[in-house]
């Protein structure tokens, strides 16, 4: 009994290593390994690689400095903070708005348009008139993050009860069930799939709009790195912030986000196991 509990721990690490290689892990180390070779071979090329295309190796060593002083880290933390900070306030407030408007069709039909009209206007388009307001305060930023991810979230809540089947909540109110509990038993089950893509989505465009907001508004962060490193034409840092903006993103959306979501639709039964 103790050697099977023992070699259990090694069987599930061996066990996730296949699954990983089996699920692209193979695939993106051979993209990376081949993207890296091609850059490296481009930045050779050219005349001035430190001016116009660093190379990897350069990339690398322009981090080294950031992180002994602890630069790096620090607008690391700043811009996840202001991510999940502005993505958590926009989720909580999107969700109870979307099953709110979605109760009523003739009120889920006006405001349907609306809601697709703001979805369409990026937070970066209405970064400028927001600064006019507060000015390049941390304020700004966090307006944009929460408009960014407020109307996706909604929107898609809007969507998904709208789209459950009437038959359950006809069949609910003849056994006189409450409007609350209506809410929870169908149409908050109905919607959770279109709340789980809609939450990936609204983060994916919060992220856009946390590194936008960081550049013009001025505040410490990985945006504002990419900026003040062009003012000075440190284009090693620029690239350096443009990576990290990638690698985060792929490692929150491939690790949290989409497992969050695959569960989410399964459980819920809009795909078979």
């Amino acid at each position: 009994m103790s050697s099977i509990s023992v070699a259990r721990p090694d069987l599930l690490r061996s066990a996730r290593a296949r699954r990983f290689w089996r699920h692209g892990g193979l695939e993106l180390a051979l993209v990376t390994l081949l993207a890296l070779a091609l850059w490296t071979a481009i930045s050779a090329s050219i005349a001035r690689p430190d001016r116009y295309l660093p190379s990897p190796v350069s990339v690398l060593d322009s981090s080294r400095d950031l992180l002994w002083k602890g630069i790096l880290p620090n607008y690391l933390g700043q811009t996840l903070w202001r991510l999940v900070t502005g993505s958590l306030i926009g989720i909580a407030l999107g969700i109870p708005f979307g099953i709110l408007v979605g109760l009523n069709r003739t009120v889920s039909e006006m405001c349907y348009p609306i809601l697709n009209f703001f979805q369409s206007i990026s937070g970066i388009a209405l970064l400028p008139i927001v600064m006019i307001w507060w000015g390049t305060t941390e304020k700004t930023v966090f307006a944009v993050v929460l408009y960014t991810c407020f109307f996706p979230i909604a929107f898609s809540v809007l969507t998904g009860v709208r789209s459950t089947p009437r038959i359950y909540v006809n069949a609910l109110r003849t056994l006189g069930a409450s409007r609350l509990r209506i809410v929870r038993d169908v149409l908050l089950p109905g919607a959770m799939p279109s709340i789980a893509t809609g939450a990936r989505l609204s983060i994916g465009y919060a992220w856009r709009a946390v590194i936008a907001g960081e550049m013009l508004a001025g505040r410490r962060g990985i945006g504002w790195m990419i900026f003040s490193a062009q003012q000075v034409d440190r284009t090693a840092q620029v690239v350096l912030g443009m990576a990290l903006i990638g690698v985060l993103w792929i490692l929150l959306d491939r690790y949290v986000l989409r497992p969050i979501e695959s569960d989410t639709i399964q459980r819920w039964g809009l795909v078979q196991r």
